[in-house]
This record gives structure tokens, sequence and C-alpha cells, in this order.
């Protein structure tokens, strides 16, 4: 479990590893006469491998953890007087604090340096968005050029420093976007109705206007917050 701060929301990053992958179950092919496996109700998966959440205010979920006596305690009540002493290893605290930049109108890039509990720096990390488009086609490789090009360039060129580009594809991102509880919703409904003989229905009047995971308010904090706890495990800050 990873939990990470930002404004006023907590994010935390639940990972199990035995779990399945819903991407895996639905590229699973049945055999002939029998049914697909089922992604939600009876019969499916209790969870999957990966839980993405986003609770407030901060401090909620200590206090949840603390009324059901869970085996996991916040690394920031570790050492707290009345807090029971864990076998398990500590986790690690860390904090990011550094400034925010507008270049222009088109570019926003965060950037701060990465502390830890005793006030050792073990890096920074550079953020950039690109704000006229919500959306960047990636190479194959999964890396946005545009973007790319602009960090190096912000860079600035330390001998023997140590690069790494973090991203995420589309795929991922719809996987941790996926809401059981929805998913259930939509299938209680039903099909969508037929379309209306009225000649002053456009069509479009289902299309909503907002789109889950778009890059506005608590939704672009979420995909930067699952970004940095990725960034910071796979360098073994975390």
């Amino acid at each position: 479990m990873c939990a990470l701060t930002m404004n006023e929301n907590v994010f935390v990053l639940l990972e199990d590893p035995v779990a399945p992958q819903r991407s895996d179950l639905l590229q699973i092919q049945p055999s002939e006469g029998l049914p697909p496996v089922p992604l939600t109700g009876p019969g499916a998966p209790t969870h999957y491998r990966t839980t993405f959440l986003t609770l407030s205010p901060p401090g909620a979920l200590e206090q949840l953890l603390a009324q059901l006596r869970a085996r996991w305690v916040s690394v920031r009540q570790s050492g707290a007087p009345g807090v029971p002493q864990r076998t398990q290893a500590s986790g690690q605290q860390l904090s990011v604090e550094g400034h925010i930049y507008a270049i222009g109108t088109d570019f926003i890039v965060r950037a701060g340096n990465v502390i830890l509990a005793g006030g050792a720096v073990k890096g920074m990390l550079l953020e950039a968005e690109y704000l006229p488009l919500p959306t960047m086609k990636q190479s194959t490789d999964g890396t946005l050029e545009l973007l790319s090009n602009l960090l190096i360039s912000i860079l600035p060129n330390i001998p023997d420093a140590k690069t790494a580009a973090v991203t995420i594809s589309d795929s991922i991102w719809e996987e941790v976007l996926w809401d059981r509880e929805e998913e259930e919703e939509e299938v209680e409904k039903g099909p969508p109705q037929e379309e209306s003989d009225d000649i002053f229905v456009t069509g479009d009047q289902d299309v909503p206007s907002f789109r889950k995971g778009d890059w506005i308010g608590v939704d672009r904090d979420r995909r930067s917050a699952y970004l940095i706890i990725g960034a910071l495990k796979s360098e073994g800050l975390l």
C-alpha cells in the first residue's frame, strides 16, 4: 500500500501480486459452450491486482484503519505514542517540495525535490503538462516526444546524472480507472433506449460533456499521483 497526499486529497495505491488483472480476464477466450469469465457479480474475483482510491480529507485513511485495527500503519503514525509496534518492516516516508512554472499559456511544469524523512535529497521530479491537448499520441515505445524533448531541454547538463522518464499507456490507465460499482450499475440499467423519432432531437443528448479521466481538477491530480508513485517505486524509494 502506498499513499500520496496532494492538496486536500489522499491517493492510495493497493497492489496484490497474486490477484488477476482485469485486462487478462478480458483476453481469455472461453471454451465452446462455456460462458465468458465474469468480471463482476457471482463468480468474479473479489478484487483485482491494482486498486487506486481517492480519499478526503487527509488523515481519514489512518483513522479508518485504526478503528478497524488493521495491520497497516502509516509511517507518519509509527512513532506516535499509543500506536502499537508492528513486526513488519516500516515503509518509507517521502516528501516532494518544489514550485510550479507556467511557460506561456501552453505548458505547465512542476518541479520538486524528493526529500527523505531525515532531510536527504534523493533527486528531482519534473512533470510537464501541455494544456492545448487533453491527450497526446504516444510513440511505439509509449513515450511522448514533445514532452520528453521539453523536459530534456529544461534539465541541467550534469555529468553522470541519471534520468528516468515515466509514462503510462492508455490501456493501463483504463485499468486503473475501472470502477466495479459503476459497471454493475450500467449492467442493471440495461441497453440504452432506441433513438427517438422527434425531429428536434439531435442525437447527442447522451454524450457526456465530461469524461472520466479528463485532465481537470482532482482527475488530473489522480493521474499525477499515480505517475509519481510509479516513479518512486521504480527507483526503489517506496
